[in-house]
């Protein structure tokens, strides 16, 4: 059962004000279980540990942005040289950090991946660090921008999450309509990643999302009444993956250094 995807794209000029490509100065700790960042707000689930080998992030409210940071790759580093490296390491946002003492709470992978050769367990130790970090493009080598069927998906009710979204942007709408048919219904956001509607066009479907890099994706779904169609779990490849980099405006900050 195929997925297809085809794309019309246009660019218009973010009014987000915290850009964040910015280098952004706060604390950074560690989640003890692996497990907690991939069944968090943004609702990828058990899929969530197979994504940037299992270096994740919950990143606060501001950079969650109600859902709309799931997804969003930062460059991290610790900002103490004797324990940390100047790389840094980069995490994925798979949950929201509920804590007002924190800005990014990180898989103890990605934590320790921050230290030094030898210094893991000393960084570790410290539990929290005072940290650096910066949105970076996201990178998915060998994977393609993908559509997932969600497990709550009824014959009418329908939710699905994009995946393995590359470049930097946001999905701010998605809307759906029938194969060929130029009336659109937009979805509303369940929570997180996950969109959903009620108004579930007949025939097979096409879904098109918009970002601060407006991309309007057209992601065709058999109709309902096919056997295998809408089936919780099934992941739709798209064939292709985006690379754009949304427009904010953080002139002078955004010259893509990292000192």
């Amino acid at each position: 059962m195929a997925l297809l995807l085809c794309f019309l794209s246009f660019l218009i000029i973010s009014s987000a004000s915290s850009c964040d490509r910015c280098v952004h100065q706060g604390k950074v700790a560690y989640f003890s279980q692996e497990s907690a960042l991939s069944y968090g707000a943004c609702g990828y689930g058990s899929l969530a540990l197979g994504f940037n080998n299992g270096l994740l992030a919950g990143s606060d409210s501001s950079l969650y942005k109600n859902g709309a940071g799931c997804g969003a790759c930062f460059k991290v580093r610790c900002k103490n040289p004797s324990l940390c490296t100047k790389q840094g390491t980069q995490v994925i946002v798979t949950d929201l950090n509920l804590s007002d003492q924190t800005d990014l709470v990180l898989s103890s992978r990605a934590f320790m991946a921050m230290a030094n050769k030898g210094m893991e367990e000393d960084l570790k130790k410290l539990g929290v660090v005072d940290a650096e970090y910066k949105r970076v493009p996201c990178v998915y080598k060998n994977q393609n921008l993908a559509v997932r069927v969600e497990e709550m998906t009824q014959p009418n009710f329908l939710a699905v999450k994009f995946l393995y979204q590359g470049g930097q942007t946001e999905i701010v709408a998605v809307d759906v309509a029938q194969v060929g048919s130029p009336n659109w219904t937009s979805m509303s956001r369940n929570y997180g990643a996950v969109w959903d509607t009620k108004k579930i066009p007949t025939g097979a479907l096409q879904f098109r999302k918009f970002g601060f890099v407006r991309r309007t994706a057209k992601a065709r779904l058999p109709p309902a009444g096919e056997a295998e169609s809408w089936k919780p779990g099934v992941i739709y490849d798209s064939g292709v993956q985006i690379s754009d980099i949304a427009q904010e405006g953080c002139y002078p900050c955004d010259d893509g250094s990292w000192k």
